[in-house]
């Protein structure tokens, strides 16, 4: 999987012209928040990834320490 991740951001930086840092930075930033959220994945069964870690945190809780989210950034 995660070959497969990096490689798809190798298409992405080796096909955009980034004018600026900020737009390398979102691009990146929507970029993961695509691949997390919406993207199903073969090795997890054809979820996404989000999708399996909240499978995982209901079957073993007490893995997890803070509820799994929907979205990215800070967990605080």
């Amino acid at each position: 999987m995660v070959e497969r991740f990096n490689g798809r951001i190798s298409e992405v930086l080796a096909t955009t012209r980034f004018n600026f840092a900020e737009d390398l930075e979102q691009t990146m930033l929507r970029y993961g928040y695509l691949y997390n959220q919406h993207i199903p994945q073969r090795a997890l069964e054809d979820k996404t990834p989000v999708q399996a870690l909240k499978d995982w945190q209901k079957r073993k809780p007490e893995l997890f320490h803070k509820k799994v989210r929907n979205h990215t950034g800070p967990d605080n």
